[in-house]
């Protein structure tokens, strides 16, 4: 018997990996994080298995789902949202399992910022503008962010930020951004990417207000610097005609000979 932590992805249900997808079949029990797995997800579980929504639950109860399922020996398919490294809660259950000495593995998921890059078709990293990304967030009630994490300090490098679970308190995010950014710096906001009711919201910092105007739900990924639709930016040299490389060796004497 093994829990199976799955990334079930963005939203769209077929953005989840064909490991993901073929875990759940395998699994005659599925514990789902309903408030953001799309049902559609669900499709891929087997027939009559336990499915059940932990959104209600608490991590105890959780618990106690997976202990009855090991006790039965049944594989648990432990559905999240997006990808498990990040903000999943997925630790906690880990720790648990490992005291109970249950075993488990990690499935990886497509991430919600990489959604939103994807519906804004942009790459993030573009040569002489920005090479960071920098997953962060605000302090909200499940968890507080560290003193030296703080947006003020992110924003001094210049990097690109993907801001999560932020836009409700919009006025302190540019308030600690525009002094480091400018207020002509270009943000994206793209609420729940990949979707059926995504939608995006393009301006600069200065403007995002006036943009967004008053409709502000708490999942919404913010996207924030140089590169979030630049078209002044250097040529990769990865692909120059002259870059002598491994697989394209250049000139009489290549670095990399064949």
């Amino acid at each position: 018997m093994t829990v199976h932590f799955i990334g079930a992805g963005p939203g769209a249900p077929d953005l989840i990996t064909l490991r993901g997808r073929d875990l759940i079949a395998a699994s005659p029990v599925c514990l789902y994080a309903g408030s953001l797995v799309p049902e559609g997800v669900l499709a891929h579980c087997p027939p009559g298995a336990r499915i059940v929504n932990t959104a209600p639950l608490s991590l105890d109860q959780i618990m106690d789902e997976i202990a009855a399922a090991h006790a039965a020996g049944h594989d648990v398919a432990r559905l999240h949202s997006g990808d498990l490294s990040v903000w999943s809660a997925m630790g906690e259950q880990l720790r648990r399992l490992r005291a109970l000495g249950i075993p488990y593995d990690v499935t990886p998921g497509v991430p919600s910022f990489a959604a939103a890059a994807a519906t804004l078709g942009a790459e993030l990293t573009l040569p002489g503008l920005v090479q960071s990304v920098v997953l962060t967030r605000t302090s909200g009630r499940a968890s507080a962010m560290p003193e030296a994490e703080s947006l003020t300090n992110f924003a001094r490098t210049g990097a690109v930020l993907a801001i999560h679970l932020s836009v409700h308190v919009l006025d302190k995010v540019l308030a600690d951004l525009i002094p480091h950014y400018g207020a002509d710096c270009p943000v994206a906001v793209v609420w729940r990417a990949s979707w059926p009711d995504e939608r995006v919201v393009r301006a600069t910092l200065g403007t995002l207000p006036a943009a967004i105007g008053a409709e502000m739900e708490r999942t919404a990924l913010i996207l924030v610097g140089p590169s979030i639709g630049a078209e002044a930016f250097e040529e990769s040299r990865l692909y120059a005609g002259d870059y002598d490389r491994r697989y394209r060796p250049v000139g009489t004497a290549p670095r990399f000979p064949e």
